[in-house]
C-alpha cells in the first residue's frame, strides 16, 4: 500500500477510536453544565464549540491520569474542571499537542520542588518557594488545587493556573525547555511573532524598572516563557482587555490558538 494510503488508514482508525471513546464514556449533562458555569473562560463558547470541547475533555481524561498527592482526594468535578480548561487551549488544534506525556499531579495547595531556578538575568530563585503549578517537558504537569480550583485568581484578574501550565506544555513542543516560541503554524511569521512579543515584553519590563504600574501581571516579566504563558491566560480570560492593551500580541495569539475569544464575547 502506498505511504499516503497507510496515513489515510491511520487517520481513519484514529477517528474511529476517538468516536468509540467518546461514546463509551458519556458525561453527565448536569455535571458538564456545572463545569462550564464554574469556568469563566468557557462561558462564552457557542454550542458547537462546547460540543467539541466536551469530546476533547473525554479524550483527554481517557489519555491522561490525574493523580492526587499529599492526601488530596480527586473527584469527577475536579477532573472535569482541569481537563476542560486544558482542552480550551487546543480547541482548534488537536489532542496530539498534548502527546508524549500522561500524568497531571495535583497537590492540595502550593508545593515546593527543592530545585533552584535561574532567571534570564542570572538571578537564582529558591526552589523552596511554594508553586501553584509546574510543567515538565516530557514529564508530568503539576498543579496546586487551591490555585487551580474554580474561582481561584491567585494573581488577580485573568489569572488561570491551568491555562498557564498547559501553555507551557505547548511552548515546550519546540524543545525540552519553554522559551516563549511554540511551534507556529504554516503561514505564521516567526519574525513577526518575535517582534510583537519582544516589544510587549520590553514594555512590561520598562514599566517595572521605572516603578510604574505594569500593564500585566509582573510575573510575566520573569522570562519570555512566562510572558507567553501569562498572556495566554489573559487571551482566554480577558480577551477584550488584552486586545485593547496589545492588539498585535492578541492577533499573534489568535493565529496560534486559531481562536478569537474576544469575538465570541461580542457575538
Amino acid at each position: 500500500m502506498p505511504f499516503y494510503g497507510v496515513l489515510a488508514n491511520m487517520g481513519k482508525f484514529k477517528d474511529w477510536w476517538q468516536a468509540w471513546v467518546v461514546s463509551a464514556q458519556p458525561l453527565n449533562n448536569a455535571l458538564w453544565q456545572r463545569t462550564i458555569a464554574r469556568a469563566s473562560a468557557l462561558e462564552s463558547l457557542g454550542d458547537e464549540d462546547l460540543k467539541r470541547l466536551r469530546q476533547l475533555t473525554i479524550l483527554f481524561l481517557d489519555d491522561k491520569t490525574i493523580t492526587p498527592a499529599a492526601g488530596l482526594v480527586i473527584d469527577r468535578p475536579m477532573q472535569l474542571h482541569i481537563a476542560a480548561n486544558a482542552c480550551l487551549l487546543i480547541l482548534e488544534l488537536d489532542l496530539e499537542y498534548y502527546a508524549g506525556w500522561h500524568e497531571v499531579i495535583v497537590y492540595p495547595k502550593a508545593f515546593v520542588t527543592g530545585r533552584d531556578r535561574v532567571d534570564e538575568n542570572g538571578l537564582v530563585h529558591s526552589g523552596d518557594q511554594g508553586l501553584g503549578g509546574e510543567a515538565w517537558g516530557r514529564g508530568p504537569l503539576i498543579l496546586s488545587w487551591s490555585n487551580a480550583k474554580p474561582g481561584a485568581r491567585i494573581h488577580g484578574k485573568g489569572s488561570n493556573v491551568i491555562l498557564h501550565e498547559f501553555a507551557h506544555k505547548l511552548d515546550m513542543l519546540n524543545g525540552a525547555n519553554a522559551n516563549g516560541m511554540p511551534p507556529l503554524h504554516a503561514g505564521m511569521s516567526r519574525q513577526q511573532w518575535t517582534d510583537v512579543f519582544s516589544k510587549a515584553y520590553a514594555r512590561l519590563r520598562r514599566q517595572l524598572k521605572q516603578g510604574r504600574k505594569p500593564w500585566i501581571d509582573p510575573y510575566a516579566a520573569t522570562n519570555p516563557a512566562e510572558f507567553f504563558a501569562v498572556t495566554s491566560e489573559h487571551f482566554f480570560e480577558r480577551p477584550l482587555w488584552l486586545y485593547e492593551e496589545e492588539p498585535e500580541l492578541y492577533r499573534q495569539l489568535s493565529l496560534f490558538y486559531r481562536q478569537d475569544p474576544g469575538l465570541r464575547l461580542e457575538a
